[in-house]
This record gives C-alpha cells, sequence and structure tokens, in this order.
C-alpha cells in the first residue's frame, strides 16, 4: 500500500504508479492536455489498477460521445475484473461504482458515488472534481456549490489542490448569482495555482454576467499562460475572450479570436462545437454575415445526428445544421429527439432529452425556417428548465438571445421586453450591448415601428 499526495492510502504496488497518478489528478485538475498521458502511464505500471479503468471510462463518458461509451463499457469490465482479482480499497471501488452508475443512463448516481467518496475523505479532490463536472453537464448550480462549500474546511494551505478548489467554488458561486465572492475566490485559487484556468475562467464568467466586458478583456489579458496548457478547455476560454469583444463592438476582434483560436483546429467534440456555433449565432443575430464559417461544424455534425448523450451537445449541433442550412441532418436530428423524448423515464439524460430538448430544439428549427411565432412559442417554454440542459449561463444564454429575437421577430414585444427585464435581472441588474440594442428596438416599436423582423446590428 502506497499513499497518494492526499495522505490517502491507494493499492498500488509502485512507486513510479503512485507518481504518475499524482501527476494525472493535478493535471486532470487544471485541465491539463497531458492528462490521458499521466492515465496512461498509471495503466503501463499497474495495469490490474480497477480505478485507473474506471477514471478512463468516467473520462470517457464526460466526452459526450456515442462511440466512446462502448470504451467506457470496457474500461468498466476491465476495472470488474481486476478489483475481482486484486484487494481494491473502498474508496477505489466507488469511483468502479460510479462509472457504472453513468453507463446505466444514471449520472446523477456518480454524482451520489462520489458524494459517499467525499464524506469518507474530503481530500481526494479527483472526485471533488468528478462531482463538480458531472453535476455541471447535469445543470446542477445549487448542488455544485453545497457539495464545494462542504470541502472547504478540510482543505488547509498544505494540500496541493487548494487552489483548484477555490476556482470550483468560484464557478459555482457564481453560477448561483454570488458574484462579488466569486471573482474572489476565483483571484485567490489562481494565485494558489497559477495553471487554474477553471477559476481563471469563472472570473470571466462573472465580468459577462456582471455586463463588464472592458474589465474582463483586462482581466485576461497577460494571463494566457494560465490555460494555454490546457486540452480543448482553452478554445472555451479563448471563446470567452472574443465574447468580450463582441460586447464591445470589435467584430474583427472576434472574427481573429475565432478563426485563429476558438475554431482553429475544426475538432468535433461539442464543447467545441458550441463555442463556434452560439459565436457564430450570436453574430448573426447581430446582423453580422459570418461568411462560411458554418460550413465545417456543418459537416461535422451531420454526422453526430445520432449521438443521444447530452441534449446541451444535440442543440448546439443542431444550431450548426441550421446554420449550414443542412436541411436532411436536421430532420433527421429531430427525428431522433422525438424518439427521445418518448424515452424520458429511462434514463437522466432522456429526461433532458424530452424537458427542455424537444421544446428547445423545436424553437430552434422554426427559427431556421423563419417560423417567429412557434419558435418564441416553444423556446419559451424551454426557457424556464433550460438549466436541465447542463452548460452555464454564458453558455445558454445564445438560447435566451434566441428566444427573445423570436419574439421581437414574431411581434410579441411586451413578452421580449418581460424577458430582457429577467435576463439583466439576473445580471446584477445590468444590460450589455445586446439587451441595450433590444430594448432601444421595442422603444421605437411604441414609438410606431413595425416592420416586423428587422432588428439592429450591434
Amino acid at each position: 500500500m502506497r499513499n497518494d499526495q492526499f495522505g490517502y492510502e491507494t493499492s498500488f504496488s509502485s512507486p513510479e504508479a503512485v507518481l504518475a497518478w499524482d501527476r494525472m489528478v493535478l493535471a486532470f485538475l487544471a485541465h491539463g492536455a497531458p492528462t490521458p498521458d499521466h492515465l496512461g502511464a498509471v495503466l503501463d505500471e499497474e495495469p490490474g489498477f480497477a480505478m485507473a479503468h474506471a477514471i478512463k471510462g468516467l473520462f470517457c463518458m464526460m466526452l459526450g460521445r456515442s462511440e466512446m461509451v462502448e470504451t467506457a463499457r470496457a474500461a468498466h469490465e476491465a476495472a470488474l475484473l481486476h478489483a475481482r482479482q486484486g484487494a481494491p480499497l473502498p474508496r477505489e471501488m466507488g469511483y468502479v461504482r460510479a462509472l457504472g452508475a453513468w453507463i446505466d443512463g444514471r449520472p446523477t448516481g456518480t454524482v451520489r458515488e462520489m458524494e459517499a467518496i467525499l464524506t469518507r475523505w474530503p481530500e481526494d479532490a479527483l472526485a471533488m472534481k468528478i462531482g463538480h463536472a458531472t453535476r455541471f453537464i447535469l445543470g446542477d448550480n445549487k448542488g455544485m456549490r453545497a457539495s464545494i462549500e462542504a470541502l472547504l474546511p478540510a482543505y488547509d494551505a498544505q494540500n496541493p489542490a487548494r487552489g483548484y478548489l477555490f476556482g470550483c467554488h468560484a464557478f459555482a458561486l457564481e453560477e448561483t448569482g454570488d458574484y462579488g465572492r466569486a471573482e474572489t475566490a476565483g483571484r485567490l485559487g489562481l494565485s494558489l495555482a497559477a495553471d487554474d484556468a477553471w477559476g481563471l475562467h469563472a472570473v470571466a464568467h462573472v465580468f459577462d454576467m456582471t455586463c463588464n466586458s472592458r474589465a474582463g478583456l483586462s482581466w485576461l489579458e497577460g494571463r494566457e499562460a494560465a490555460w494555454t496548457h490546457c486540452n480543448n478547455f482553452r478554445y472555451h476560454v479563448w471563446w470567452h475572450k472574443a465574447l468580450m469583444h463582441l460586447d464591445q463592438g470589435e467584430i474583427d476582434a472576434v472574427f481573429h479570436l475565432y478563426d485563429t483560436e476558438v475554431r482553429r483546429d475544426h475538432t468535433d467534440d461539442f464543447r467545441d462545437i458550441s463555442n463556434g456555433a452560439s459565436m457564430l449565432m450570436r453574430l448573426e443575430l447581430g446582423g453580422i454575415d459570418v461568411g462560411n464559417r458554418w460550413e465545417e461544424m456543418a459537416d461535422i455534425c451531420e454526422r453526430r445526428t445520432g449521438d443521444a448523450c447530452l441534449v446541451f451537445a444535440d442543440l448546439h449541433y443542431l444550431l450548426a445544421l441550421i446554420g449550414g442550412k443542412r436541411e436532411i441532418a436536421i430532420k433527421r436530428l429531430m427525428a431522433r429527439l422525438h424518439g427521445d423524448a418518448k424515452c424520458a423515464n429511462s434514463s437522466d439524460m432522456m429526461a433532458r432529452m424530452a424537458n427542455p430538448g424537444l421544446s428547445a430544439a423545436t424553437g430552434l428549427e422554426a427559427f431556421g425556417e423563419g417560423d417567429y411565432k412557434t419558435a418564441f412559442l416553444n423556446l419559451g417554454r424551454a426557457r424556464r428548465t433550460m438549466q436541465l440542459a447542463g452548460g452555464s449561463h454564458a453558455q445558454r444564454d445564445v438560447f435566451e438571445r434566441l428566444t427573445i429575437d423570436s419574439a421581437l421577430r414574431a411581434g410579441f414585444m411586451a413578452e421580449a421586453e418581460t424577458i430582457l427585464k429577467e435576463r439583466s435581472a439576473h445580471r446584477a441588474g445590468k444590460l450589455d450591448r445586446y439587451a441595450a440594442t433590444r430594448l432601444e428596438l421595442i422603444e421605437t416599436a411604441r414609438g410606431g415601428w413595425s416592420e416586423a423582423g428587422r432588428l439592429p446590428a450591434e
């Protein structure tokens, strides 16, 4: 038995495996690109370590890709086999059960397993981060905050994960509207862990939600080292910077970042697609011509219409297909969503496909067809439960904007104004460029402007 960096027993026999494991955990906390390499080194050194196979499977499930589910199943089978052949510790078996729950369609069960681990071993930062990430996928912002805050007393100055814990706390605080404390926690986390991209990006979220994009740009400027080491999460931080330029009306800067960072590599990861699709849609809602940039994402998303892993992913695939005018693929994805909605009781994710997924997707499809009344009625129905789709407030805001613009184009001015006011209430009572231009449009309409569908450029 050898202890890990948090002082907890493991069933490793090799010191090299422990070292690789500790490196993997810290890399995962930092969204570091070497994470899978370190995990591979662990499995090379001790292929019978059941927990490592479970972690491999959990990482696969987080990718939200149908082809990775089989890889996760194989990892689970390997974990169970090695557990029977060896003598895994109770903490390690919690991870095996967590993977099994997700494969069975119950990531809520994965969260419960992580919480059970943290109750006995609160300094297990891997369980902390996996639970945090899974709750994020499930749209459980209150659970994220409660889980992290229960752990804060256990992480003293000697804990190597303390900075990352503060980064997670910062994000949870921001997602629950406590913006002042979120900024403080994020700054503290980054001071303790210079590569804490999650905490740095949590502070960027604060500036987005408080409509202070200029300060957000100043925050990110010169701190690139905190995210350039990351896996594809680095594209997301660049996306945040591009969003801030969009709010400032600096469109050339938006396109530069989009082409050189956000979609530089044309990956097919759903998180990268969500960055690109939501940015292009925001630009188009502002009357900006995005050229042929939809095409590469639409090509990818045509191949992903059958995934049925995460509704958050499906909705962004649909955005890309609408932008690329791929009518056959849109119909195929919509037919699959209708089928999924009938299986709402079969899994956590199918429940989300049914609500809010189907209404939101129906609204998006109608928007693409220019049927703005149907778009508004369906997007409006979905918006009260869009939290369940997962992602952050900043990411889901593209659907809020589409709801508002659908209302405006359909002539529902009062309803659009109500949603704009609710949106601003969540943003510290402030207006960003998007909201200001829409409210100006509504005031113009009150003065006799009646040309439906015309929107001012941002």
